[in-house]
């Protein structure tokens, strides 16, 4: 008689799992006002579900026969993705009422897409982590077409699903390579075939294929041609959410994956990642100068920071790990308050995306204005704001990693991306008032505010967050 698996490391996503088909039945049944109630609902959910992955964190544990894994690390990477799609829902409230677009289904698909994230993210297989990578995807996709009346929103899902079809092909393509010339899909008996396999042809240009797989998911270049317009296609709270959950899911797997079962291959993948890490970080910069639409200039500004944050994994130690990891939680913050003051832009109960719209709202809305030039600030690494020191930690391990060039390149293209962060606030500062914004929903107005603070407070209070970013990188190099 074969034991039944250890279920305990898997609650969270169980839980998840069993929550999204409840939703599904209460958005079917409820006559009144269904949106809202399970948009609230799948929050409750999200807060539950990380009750219970945090009560699994500490030593590791794994389960399901080496498929599934928990720790320190997915612990926190997972306490982010729900964080992030938390307040990416909140978003999603007041613009469902706003569209009059009362279909339930958004806050459901959302809570599926999350259940795949955390199943990425404590992965402990080739096999495993493509199931949950599939199960993200293809709830993705359909968020980005959401708004089947908007011809932009239809042309954003078709894009995302063909580009994301070929980024799946060449991850599994990888995957396969991997197998053929390993002879195992397990991640600690990848860790083991591959020692001293530094001149195994085979499976470095599988490890190839699936960094090029991941590099699709963060939209780091060149596989980012996707981007901006999926973020200018999709909903508005759909965009917020695709810019902040599926990024960290995919980040935290790349950082799981390249210094575990990887790590003696180092030398071979730095050298592609380094091309990819500088290429994203000059691209974001000078791309986004050119924009006149929001939506895209914060399409081209994640590039940029994609391009950052991998530097802490270029870097390949501890350390960078720290740094990467702290990145993704300011960069959380950062990135989520500025698409709640996107969808504060609404003039007449139309929502308007142009930079130019902007325009004199710190005498008309100085609110909103203060809060975004806080975030701008921080997104521009000035301190003594939190995205300072998210960038400071991720260029210091890059020096202390003896990658000196690397980290010159990243503070130069800071000062290049600073220029269209800076020209925001000289718009609403300087320029002549256009239209006055309607007043933002309570929902939009917290997440607008709770983010602008969080980037001050970081500042007096960085402790507890290092303390939790340097735990996570612990148990992912001790693992």
């Amino acid at each position: 008689m074969t034991a039944l698996p250890n279920l305990t490391p898997a609650y969270a996503e169980i839980f998840l799992a069993l929550a999204g088909m409840a939703l599904l039945m209460v958005g079917v049944f409820r006559k009144k006002d269904p949106v809202r109630g399970v948009t609230m609902l799948a929050i409750l959910a999200f807060a539950v579900a990380a009750v219970l992955a945090l009560a699994t964190n500490g030593a590791e544990t794994v389960t399901f026969n080496g498929l599934f894994v928990v720790n320190e690390f997915t612990a926190f990477a997972k306490m982010l993705i729900l964080l992030g799609a938390s307040l990416a829902m909140l978003l999603a409230l007041p613009w469902a009422k706003n569209e009059g677009i009362a279909r339930y289904e958004m806050p459901v698909i959302m809570v599926f897409a999350v259940l795949g994230m955390m199943m990425m993210v404590s992965a402990n297989n080739l096999i495993s982590l493509y199931v949950g990578l599939e199960l993200q995807s293809l709830a993705l996709y359909v968020l980005a077409a959401f708004n089947r009346g908007n011809l932009k929103a239809t042309e954003a899902g078709v894009k995302y699903f063909v580009l994301g079809a070929l980024a799946s092909g060449l991850l599994l393509y990888g995957s396969s390579l991997v197998y053929g010339f390993s002879g195992t899909t397990s991640f600690a008996g990848l860790a083991d075939a591959l020692t001293g396999a530094q001149d195994n042809v085979g499976v470095i240009i599988g490890v190839v294929f699936v960094i090029c797989g991941f590099a699709f998911k963060i939209s780091a270049v060149p596989f980012h041609m996707w981007t901006p317009d999926v973020y200018e296609g999709s909903p508005t709270p759909v965009t917020a959410f695709f810019s902040v959950a599926p990024k960290i899911a995919a980040l935290s797997l790349f950082l799981r994956i390249l210094v575990g079962p990887f790590e003696d291959l180092i030398v071979q993948w730095q050298q592609v990642l380094t091309v990819i890490c500088v290429a994203s970080m000059l691209w974001g910069a000078v791309a986004a100068i050119a924009q006149n639409n929001i939506k895209r200039l914060m399409a081209y500004s994640s590039i940029g920071h994609v391009g950052y944050a991998l530097i802490g994994l270029v870097a390949g130690t501890q350390e960078g790990a720290r740094g990467m990891i702290y990145y993704m939680l300011i960069y959380l913050f950062m990135n989520v308050g500025t698409f709640a003051v996107i969808l504060s832009m609404r003039v007449k109960d139309r929502y308007v995306e142009s930079i130019d719209d902007l325009s004199g709202i710190s005498k008309t809305n100085p609110a909103i204005a203060l809060a975004l030039t806080v975030l701008m600030f921080s997104m521009a690494g000035i301190p003594p704001l939190a995205g300072f020191f998210g960038k400071y930690f991720v260029f210091a391990a890059a020096v202390n990693a003896g990658l000196i060039p690397l980290a010159v390149i990243g503070v130069l293209s800071s000062v290049v991306g600073a220029f269209y962060y800076l020209r925001l606030i000289k718009i609403m500062y300087f320029d002549e008032s256009a239209e006055t914004f309607d007043r933002p929903d309570f929902s939009t107005s917290l997440v607008m505010g709770v983010c602008a603070v969080a980037v001050v407070v970081f500042i007096f209070l960085p402790e507890p967050l290092l303390a939790g970013a340097d735990a996570a990188a612990a148990a992912l190099f001790q693992s």
